[in-house]
């Protein structure tokens, strides 16, 4: 997270490591890791649900990349003295999803389109100044943003408007929107990863938040619990009302059953009362 000044001259004047390939460099050829970890746990967790969520949503629209704390190399000088360390976290439109070592913009085709810088006590003064001046100047992201995890309300929005970063003003409920994605970045109360805090989140328009790949697994399979209570309930209903169709045709049978008996009984009964009159009719001759 703490970064050296990012002057050209630098850049320009330092000699190349003898190792670096002929230019112009791929991911494969530039160096991907400084060894530097996050400032604390609540960074690397902040940059985690920032970066999960919009995998996800990117991953439903087939295309776009979205990483942080990763080398970005945006210039032949920048590559000779290895000085960038790159965005906490930047996304990409319109690219191909895939993984990458780093991002290499001329290998990629264009530069981060959306970059959000962690703040820290020793980061601020630089994600605020040089560094914002490079994201304008030197790399042209269209939206910056910068966030603090320990005081979330220093929080601000950037977009590039004719070269220069103008405020993106926060509306009624303290939302930033992101022209560029269509969506918003809100403060979140809750727990993420055992860690309870204010975190900064990826949100559609109305405020909702972008469901990270835990959460998304979690909703699908409440979903899918859902649809098994629904189907166990729908057999449930079927299997009642085939018992009460099966009792009502007992009903029936057993009505059916007793016509019938009644009727054997009434015939039994008309035979008799024929009999009994016929022998009434013609008694017998003695003789």
């Amino acid at each position: 997270m703490a970064e050296p000044a990012y002057t050209e001259d630098a850049w320009i004047d330092e000699d190349p490591p003898e190792a670096m390939p002929a230019v112009p460099p791929t991911q494969d050829d530039l160096p991907c890791d400084d060894g530097e970890p996050m400032e604390t746990q609540r960074h690397k967790w902040q940059m985690d649900i920032l970066i999960d969520a919009m995998d996800v949503w990117l991953e439903q629209r087939g295309a776009g990349y979205t990483n942080g704390n990763m080398f970005v190399y945006f210039s032949l000088e920048q590559t000779r003295g290895r000085h960038f360390r790159g965005p906490d976290c930047f996304v990409v439109l319109g690219v191909p999803r895939g993984e990458r070592k780093s991002w290499v913009v001329w290998e990629q085709g264009k530069a981060p389109d959306v970059v959000i810088e962690l703040l820290s006590v020793s980061t601020a003064a630089m994600d605020k100044g040089e560094k914002m001046q490079v994201y304008q100047d030197l790399m042209r992201v269209p939206e910056y943003y910068w966030f603090d995890p320990f005081n979330p309300n220093d929080r601000a929005g950037f977009q590039l408007n004719d070269g220069v970063y103008r405020p993106i003003e926060r509306d009624a409920q303290g939302r930033l929107a992101s022209p560029l994605l269509g969506l918003t970045l809100v403060l979140w109360k809750g727990v993420y990863r055992g860690i309870q805090g204010t975190w900064l989140r990826w949100a559609n328009p109305e405020g909702t938040p972008l469901p990270t790949d835990a959460e998304a697994a979690h909703a699908s399979a409440d979903q899918e619990r859902q649809k098994a209570d629904q189907e166990r309930q729908k057999a449930e209903m079927e299997r009642r009302k085939a018992e009460q169709a099966r009792q009502e045709a007992e009903v029936e049978t057993q009505r059916a059953d007793e016509e019938r008996a009644r009727a054997e009984r009434a015939e039994q009964e008309l035979a008799r009362l024929k009999a009994l009159l016929a022998s009434t009719a013609h008694p017998a001759i003695k003789s």
